[in-house]
């Protein structure tokens, strides 16, 4: 039973769809009995239905994606939205693609996903790049800061497109972009594909409206507790051009969009508009808690907190362990994590990164802290000086547009020989998919090295032609 549903077309349509009796003669060709063929098959499938002729008529006679696009534009403030079923990744594709012509330049920070740089690629737009500020304690970014903004934006850029919050729960100080921006009438985008839950409880960051920005980007999937692939995106009118982004959106998107996702969607929008402020303050406390319980063990600080960060810059919710105060590995805790059934969402050499969601229980913490502590205390060694990751260190050298050397004939050289020559992948340690290298750049020890040592500590490079590392694609 969904107290939901009277609150949500979509979310209504879809279990609507589902109590009622079809004989459908259209695609999906499951026909939701492909039980009937293959219990598997079947388990997996039939409970799925489109859009068209699913939560609409074929005809979208009802306009029921359009009724619920209304509403969540009006939660978050915002004149556009659209409900996007290929992630984050299609919704900053869709916003890039309707900013300008090949050649305009774009300001974007460094630590944007691989998403807004293949984006790059299509539209034909150049990257002013922002290397974001490093926390000297932590080690970690705490996002752009205003004199790289306007060291950017002498350069005249269409747009500022920045990733908010990073991966590790920090956030630039996001009203004095806009206001710098918007003196120049640039407008101010952000991914902010792990903040979806922002702007709903007083003591998490505020979302992108609620700072001024232009548009809004951010994963249902991720923070929230949304289908795969499902994704918001909002605009304002005053710097960007709506038709256009219409346009765009539609021309990336699918023509046959699923309808558990666009259904998740909108049923999650109605959860936070009904109990957002409940469900948070429980993800705060229950985090809060986990994090003393596993700090009360040891005796140095270990987790990132708020009060590491200026007011509304680090995300409350989220959970990163330090494991070189402990002069452990990441990795290998991360190993010992799995074999207990638990798994993590990033694990490098240095810090772990646990995600939890409106969905987490107290239970769910206290088996965690109870399975991680004996574990911590079994790897806890010399304590190490924190080192900024390679994806947040690397100061991008350009060789050709990054366009170009996607269209360029390329080569495999060995790795001994790659230094100097020009990418022609786009490489990054996943999670979280931040680009070491960029088509286009050039490859110098630094990044030789550092992407060596990653993988030889166990993380995974992702996107690269030899996955070894052996070799690498350059441009002849």
């Amino acid at each position: 039973m969904s107290e939901l549903r009277d609150s949500a077309p979509l979310l209504d349509a879809y279990l609507s769809y589902f109590e009622g009796s079809r004989t459908p003669f259209t695609i999906p060709g499951h026909k939701q009995k492909a039980s009937l063929l293959d219990a598997g098959l079947g388990s997996v499938v039939d409970s799925d239905t489109p859009l068209y002729g699913g939560l609409d008529e074929i005809k979208l006679t009802n306009q029921t994606l359009k009724k619920a696009e209304k509403l969540a534009a009006d939660l978050w403030g915002a004149d556009y939205a659209r409900f996007s079923t290929g992630g984050s990744t299609h919704a900053n594709q869709a916003i890039v693609l309707a900013l300008g012509a090949p050649g305009d330049k774009v300001a974007i920070s460094r630590t944007a996903h691989r998403s807004i740089l293949s984006a790059l690629v299509l539209a034909g737009l150049e990257p002013i790049w922002m290397s974001p500020d490093i926390d000297d304690a932590s080690g970690v970014p705490i996002g752009i800061g205003i004199a790289e903004l306007k060291k950017a934006l002498t350069h005249n850029p269409i747009a500022v497109l920045l990733t908010e919050p990073g991966y590790l729960g920090t956030l630039s100080d996001i009203p004095a972009l806009v206001e710098a921006a918007h003196a120049q009438s640039v407008p101010v985008i952000l991914d902010a594909a792990w903040g979806g839950h922002f702007g709903f409880h007083p003591d998490l960051p505020q979302h992108a409206f609620q700072m001024g920005a232009d548009a809004l980007i951010t994963s249902v999937h991720k923070a929230l507790p949304g289908y795969s692939a499902s994704a918001l995106l909002f605009a304002q009118g005053k710097y960007l051009n709506l038709d256009r982004l219409e346009q765009s959106f539609e021309t990336t998107h699918t023509t046959s969009p699923a309808g558990a996702p666009l259904a998740s969607i909108d049923g999650v929008r109605a959860l936070l508009q009904s109990r957002g402020i409940e469900l948070n303050q429980a993800l705060l406390e229950n985090v809060a808690h986990f994090k003393k319980t596993v700090q009360s063990e040891f005796a140095l600080p270990i987790f990132l907190y708020p009060t590491d960060f200026p007011a509304g810059r680090f995300d409350s919710s989220k959970i990163v362990l330090r494991v070189q105060q402990l002069g452990a590995s990441g990795v290998e805790i991360e190993n010992d994590l799995q074999a207990a059934g638990i798994r993590v969402e990033m694990a490098d050499r240095d810090t772990i990164v646990f995600l939890a969601t409106l969905a987490d229980r107290a239970a769910d913490f206290e088996y965690l802290a109870d399975a991680l502590i004996p574990i911590l205390k079994r790897h806890q060694g010399q304590r190490r000086e924190s080192a900024t990751a390679l994806s947040w260190s690397v100061v991008p050298q350009r060789g050709i547009s990054m366009r170009d050397a996607y269209f360029a004939k390329t080569e495999m050289v060995s790795a001994e020989k790659a230094t100097g020559r020009i990418s022609a992948d786009l490489i990054a340690p996943y999670p979280p998919g931040v680009a070491v290298i960029a088509p286009g750049e050039i490859l110098t020890t630094q990044i030789l090295e550092g992407l060596k040592a990653s993988k030889e500590a166990g993380v995974r490079i992702a996107y690269a032609t030899d996955s070894t590392l052996a070799t690498y694609r350059v441009v002849e």
